[in-house]
């Protein structure tokens, strides 16, 4: 069953947090990269697709590593936070951005050795972003999609504070019938997202691995990277303050348990692999 959300509602609720996500969220681990050209079969893939690119977080890892790299993102304000990302690397000749959506792209049947979906497939109505990532792959190519957990593995200290902002966020939310947090809860279960690719019928072989990355990050990115992931969307578009979220508490409590010394933070990544 399809849900019938406004997606152009659902693209836009990132509109004025694009700086947020992109200064905190974490980037695949590069390891990554090995196993899925080594899968496709390919030293250097000639086409990577990055659909749902947002700020380019994982777009831009394989600029030294492909020919070309093509970003799909519908969102105006993400799609430049990850062209001006972009324009600043090496290599950022072999990447470009442009809009789209998972059922539309726009680029050329069979073109790409690897499609990549990081973070986002979720967000996706899946049999028309299936197909369409069908039709992109050339024969024997590779589908990825790939999703972190929330949040990093970093203390349990850390993983109340994370939980227990997330439910007074949106409880508030609910509270005053803040109907951008309806969009904010993921249309389609992470969890199922194998079984679907699965269903669908679009690929030969589907199967899930685990990778890991770790970065280091402080109690000044714990609050941001938490404020990313919901708050900093209302906080853009006027619905709540960060006074009405009790934002300067929370960050207290996070310095109170962290501390301001910077720690090795552990990302665990739920990798759906699909081969056409």
């Amino acid at each position: 069953m399809f849900d019938t959300r406004d997606e152009d509602a659902s693209i836009g609720i990132w509109t004025g947090a694009a700086a947020s996500y992109d200064a905190w969220r974490p980037h695949p681990p590069r390891a990554l990269l090995d196993l899925l050209a080594r899968l496709a079969g390919v030293a250097r893939p000639r086409l990577v697709v990055d659909l749902g690119s947002g700020t380019g977080l994982s777009t831009v890892l394989w600029a030294e590593r492909a020919e070309e790299v093509v970003g799909i993102e519908p969102n105006d304000d993400m799609r430049a936070t990850a062209i001006a990302r972009a324009a600043a690397l090496p290599g950022a000749g072999h990447v470009r951005f442009q809009p789209g959506r998972s059922r539309a792209t726009g680029l050329p049947a069979g073109s790409a050795d690897i499609l990549t979906i990081s973070q986002a497939l979720h967000w996706m109505e899946p049999e028309p972003t299936f197909a369409e990532v069908a039709r992109v792959l050339r024969p024997g190519g590779l589908f990825a999609a790939y999703d972190y957990e929330w949040p990093p593995m970093i203390s349990w200290q850390a993983d109340d504070l994370f939980h227990g902002f997330q439910r007074h966020l949106f409880a508030l939310a609910d509270a005053r019938d803040i109907a951008a947090a309806r969009l904010m809860s993921p249309a389609w279960a992470k969890s199922e997202h194998l079984a679907r690719m699965r269903a669908s019928g679009h690929f030969r072989h589907t199967r899930e691995v685990l990778a890991h990355a770790i970065e280091e990050g402080d109690a000044e990115r714990f609050v941001g990277l938490t404020l990313s992931s919901g708050a900093d969307a209302f906080f853009a578009r006027g619905l709540l303050t960060a006074a009405e979220a009790g934002v300067e508490a929370f960050r207290a409590a996070v310095r109170a348990a962290l501390g301001d010394a910077p720690a090795p933070w552990h990302f665990s990544y739920h990798v759906r692999l699909a081969r056409k």
